[in-house]
């Protein structure tokens, strides 16, 4: 593949919901530009863009992939999504260096969940969007009802380009609004015909439309549009251009992918309409006084570059995508990295077609590219000119929303685990690795079910480790509601020297986890038994009377005591500490605290009811509301032990439309009929 210059360069993103035809357009894409002699079929696993054995067996994209192409003189770098919104974090670091976009609809469902969903993320980008209807051959189509469903859930700024011949059962092509031109499909191809005479009134409707759009994009246009004027084939193009690259216009396509039909106007359409990358805002980035400034994207400014998505090759490595925001990279060329004042040698660059790479000995400013096992770099990371450093900003990730334990099923796996685990949290930032030393649990969280799945199959698949999975523990605390003091008496009387210490100390609830304090007066303990003291009760504190769970919230204040001159020691008060915490349980009152979590659950207008009903029955309390757009977001507090598989229940509760995050705020006394039943749990795991 020639290299090509920064005008003639479309980067666009391939997203819509699951089953939309995202993979089987990719490969119609490559076919039709001569990128690829055969099609692939998801059903043979023989797809370009699903190559990895994970999403083979499932039939389903689970990762982004690069697909580069070539159309009239053009270089265009398609980057397929995953359908699932669970690999959020993949289709954001897509969107983060996307010039444009193309949003699959399937015709027979029309707008779908995940289609609302990756809207959303490019409504907030502001990124130029085509919407191609897709599957038009499929039975029952009924394409005005496809184009409600776009105009209403998506944007009224979506403006049919292409009106299908025929639907329902008998697609055949589709009319050109813009040439007026038909386009019809015989079965095997397609060829320009007449428009059929029952459409000729929509598509003088349309163009209508279309020219009053392009006369809107300048003042010069109005006035000739409006004069009467006769607007050149040019003047249209660069006019509707105007209005898309602004997202004030998304045009609708009609097409299907699986035959072929629609992907050269599709094709035409992105290099017409959407911007290279010369023509979107420019990056802010920081320089060395971590002032905001802006790189010009020209082969003549200084180099800049940041990396969006690393992938693990069993073969080859890490390999590192990236995108070239300014200056160009040749091999053997050095790249400076700010973040770490280091700097690399480019020994080779590549691009991809799905996991094939096809080498190339420089990138140009606004090109997407490969290097392997460059281990400096990550996803998030900067690259530039030594003399003239800038930084810009990583993609933030949403945190995980549901956290299972995981163990090996063979105990000779343990040390690949973790291994295994930190090369794939290269790929992805959105699933997190906790051990937690209470329970003794290794956790992961992810984005959901699906998610975490892909991450326990690719390990399997990639370095033989097989996992178990099982429930998080909760975990617990303890700490007391009342005041009360006890005595703490240590005597131990043998052969040779003896132990003695004796305190009395006054414990009572506290606002912090831990506080100690000393009132002894007239040196009935000395103060250098003190520091025993305090290292005996948080010793003691680690685990409770009740379940064993670590005491937080508890002030114990050592008033008085006394010891022996010759037999008192550091071990003596220790022991003599712990003793005295546990003779004033009966006065304290003990209790369980579990962990209470905010969740900001988004959700469809007609789901609210819904929804606020649930989290009462999970013991959570309603904060407040904030309206969006059709959609609303309940912000509540609820235990943690009622939302360990909320991500689940969720999807089922709102037909998959609602998401929702979490984060740990406090520790909270546990219901009284319920302590007994935590009590029974943790002692039957004894």
């Amino acid at each position: 593949m020639k290299e090509y210059k920064t005008s003639n360069i479309r980067n666009v993103a391939v997203l819509g919901h699951m089953g939309s035809g995202k993979t089987s357009m990719g490969e119609a894409l490559l076919f039709v530009t001569k990128a690829i002699d055969k099609k692939g079929e998801v059903e043979r696993k023989t797809t370009i863009g699903d190559y990895s054995l994970e999403e083979q067996n499932r039939q389903t994209t689970l990762m982004s992939s690069l697909l580069p192409c070539e159309w009239k003189n053009n270089k265009i770098n398609f980057l397929d999504t995953p359908g699932s919104e669970e690999f959020i974090g993949d289709i954001s670091n897509v969107l983060s260096v996307a010039d444009g976009a193309v949003v699959l609809i399937d015709a027979t469902k029309g707008v779908e969940v995940g289609t609302e969903r990756v809207w959303e993320e490019l409504s907030n980008r502001k990124i130029p969007t085509i919407i191609f209807v897709n599957k038009m051959d499929k039975e029952n189509v009924k394409f005005d009802e496809v184009i409600d469903s776009i105009t209403s859930k998506l944007s009224k700024n979506a403006t049919p380009f292409a009106w299908p011949v025929g639907e329902t059962n008998n697609f055949g092509g589709f009319i050109n609004l813009l040439n007026k031109k038909a386009v019809l499909f015989n079965g095997l191809d397609c060829k320009e015909g007449p428009i059929p005479p029952v459409l000729t009134a929509k598509v003088e409707e349309i163009n209508g439309q279309l020219l009053e759009k392009v006369a809107e994009a300048t003042e010069e246009l109005m006035e000739k549009y409006f004069s009467g004027e006769e607007l050149t084939a040019e003047e249209i193009r660069q006019g509707l251009k105007i209005e898309v690259s602004a997202s004030e216009l998304f045009p609708i396509l009609v097409g299907a992918g699986l035959k072929n039909v629609g992907v050269d106007a599709l094709l035409d359409m992105i290099v017409d309409f959407l911007p290279a990358p010369n023509e979107r805002p420019l990056k802010e980035g920081l320089n060395t006084n971590n002032e905001t400034v802006k790189r010009e994207m020209s082969e003549n400014a200084p180099l800049a570059g940041y990396v969006f998505k690393t992938t693990i090759d069993p073969f080859v490595g890490t390999i590192s995508f990236f995108k070239l925001y300014a200056g160009s990279l040749k091999v053997g060329q050095e790249v400076f990295i700010p973040s770490t004042g280091s700097v690399v040698k480019i020994t080779q660059l590549f691009t991809v077609m799905g996991k094939t790479q096809l080498p190339i000995d420089s990138v140009s400013a606004g090109d997407i590219a490969c290097v392997a096992k460059v281990s400096e770099f990550y996803n998030g990371l900067t690259f530039c000119d030594k003399k003239d450093p800038i930084v810009y900003p990583k993609n933030e990730h949403a945190n995980p929303i549901i956290y299972v334990a995981i163990q090996p099923k063979n105990k000779n796996d343990e040390d690949k685990l973790s291994g295994s685990l930190q090369k794939l949290k290269l790929e992805d930032e959105t699933f997190e690795i906790v051990r937690n030393p209470e329970t003794a649990q290794q956790l992961i969280g992810g984005q959901g079910m699906t998610h975490i799945g892909y991450i326990l199959e690719k390990m399997k698949n990639m370095f033989k480790v097989e996992i178990d999975v099982s429930d998080p523990k909760i975990v617990y605390r303890e700490t007391i509601k009342a005041k009360g003091e006890a005595q703490g008496r240590h005597k131990k009387q043998s052969g040779g020297a003896g132990q003695f210490g004796d305190v009395w100390i006054r414990f009572e609830p506290c606002k912090e986890d831990f506080i100690f304090a000393e009132e002894v007066v007239g040196g009935a303990v000395p103060k250098n038994y003190f520091p025993a003291v305090e290292k005996g009760l948080i010793e003691t504190l680690e685990h409770g009377p009740l379940a064993g769970f670590p005491v937080i919230g508890i002030k114990a204040t050592l008033f008085y005591g006394s010891y022996h001159p010759v037999d008192s020691n550091e071990i003596s008060f220790k022991l003599a500490a712990g003793l005295a915490f546990k003779n004033a349980i009966d006065k304290i009152k003990p209790t369980i605290l579990e962990p209470i979590c905010e969740v900001n659950v988004t959700v469809k207008d007609e789901f609210v009811g819904d929804i606020m009903g649930d989290m009462t029955k999970r013991r959570g309390r309603v904060l407040g509301m904030e309206q969006g757009h059709g959609m609303q977001t309940i912000i509540a507090e609820v235990p943690e032990a009622e939302i360990v598989k909320y991500a689940t229940d969720l999807k089922a509760m709102t037909q998959a439309s609602g998401r929702f995050t979490r984060k740990f705020v406090r520790y909270e006394e546990v219901p009284e009929m319920l302590i007994k039943k935590i009590i029974e749990e943790y002692k039957k795991e004894k």
